[in-house]
């Protein structure tokens, strides 16, 4: 009987374990295209949000707070910039190692 209450315990102790992740090594293009295409999309957004930082802080405004900089808002960039920046990452992935 106490050897089955041994079992019992090390059951229980083994819930407790965490789960290691699952590792994958070889992923397929669609996987490949969907990370890259992430990583564009949050390269491209910080790019955005460093540019809107730097405007923020040097455009000038009045007593009332209207800005009064001629410089202009950088444009937020839209799906056309995420994906362009993302082919050119897929390229970069495509071409391997570089040759000696």
């Amino acid at each position: 009987m106490q050897h089955g209450h041994t079992y019992t315990r090390r059951n229980k102790m083994s819930d407790l374990t965490p789960k290691l992740p699952e590792v994958k090594f070889n992923r397929n293009g669609y996987e490949i295209r969907t990370e890259i295409l992430a990583m564009a999309k949050d390269m491209v957004s910080e790019d955005f949000h460093a540019k809107f930082q730097g405007w923020e802080v040097s455009a000038q405004r009045d007593e009332k707070g209207i800005i009064t900089t001629k410089v202009d808002m950088p444009e937020f960039p839209g799906l056309d910039k995420v994906l362009e920046t993302a082919e050119k990452m897929y390229a970069f992935v495509n071409q391997g190692a570089p040759k000696k």
